[in-house]
């Protein structure tokens, strides 16, 4: 169970990293050494994302990595087959992160069997709200998934609530508005959210949305339980090769 092994590590640590990445991009074999050299830094569990077209809640860097991974040809199949092998290989949860489109054509009931064979124990699926995914939700539970829900800054917290009801292994909160990657100003405010979102839940609690180094996780810490990072992973491997996302994960700690 999910929740459960968060609960766990959070005992081992006083936050836990979630990183992000797209399949297939730059290729399906750079994808499974990302992997690797990420779980090698300490990852604690991980989102794969299935690349689309239209991916509406990233920014340039994750736009771009799902353009490029779509050119290359990379396809629902392909991207479950690698999940289903580092399952196998990695002893972290892995997640699945898309948009409605890729189940809904899949197949939902297919989509989210194949979920459960591959051993993924979740998805995030942002363009989703409770009130349009009952058939998603009910499929999710029957397969013993988590999907998980968002907050923003924006949400009521009644509506905090509301969501919290159908989640399951943790809420993943957004820092802000707009998209990934941009800058986020982690201060009182971005607190005080914290505070109200830990009211509304108590499944553990997830931020993402411009986590860039490890000033920004120390201030997370005893605020929120799992720091996301997921754009400056992919701006490091551009950047500087596979190889150097070991050491700024590491840095992260």
């Amino acid at each position: 169970m999910l929740e459960s092994y968060i609960r766990n590590r959070l005992n081992e640590k006083d936050i836990l990293l979630m990183t992000h990445i797209v399949l297939g991009y730059p290729s399906f074999e750079d994808s499974l050494e990302l992997i690797r050299v990420m779980v090698a830094a300490g990852v604690d569990l991980m989102e794969l994302q299935i690349p689309f077209s239209e991916p509406t809640a990233d920014g340039p860097i994750i736009v771009n990595a799902n353009q490029r991974a779509l050119e290359s040809g990379a396809t629902i199949k392909d991207c479950l087959s690698l999940a289903k092998k580092v399952v196998r290989i990695f002893d972290i949860p892995f997640l699945i992160m898309s948009y409605y489109n890729i189940p809904f054509i899949y197949g939902l009931k297919r989509f989210v069997a194949a979920m459960s064979s591959c051993g993924l124990r979740g998805a995030i699926i942002p363009d989703l709200p409770p009130e349009e995914g009952q058939e998603y939700l009910d499929k999710m539970k029957a397969y013993d998934l988590a999907p998980i829900l968002i907050f923003s800054p924006a949400t009521s917290f009644d509506r905090m609530r509301y969501i919290t009801s159908f989640g399951r292994g943790f809420i993943y909160c957004v820092a802000r508005k707009g998209v990934t990657g941009k800058n986020t100003d982690l201060s009182e405010e971005l607190a005080a959210y914290l505070v109200k979102c830990r009211k509304a839940t108590s499944l553990p609690l997830a931020l993402g949305f411009g986590i860039k180094e490890k000033s920004d996780v120390d201030f997370l810490k005893g605020k929120t339980d799992i720091a996301v990072i997921g754009s400056q992973t992919i701006r490091m491997m551009e950047q500087k090769g596979i190889a150097s996302v070991e050491n700024f994960i590491c840095s992260l700690r």
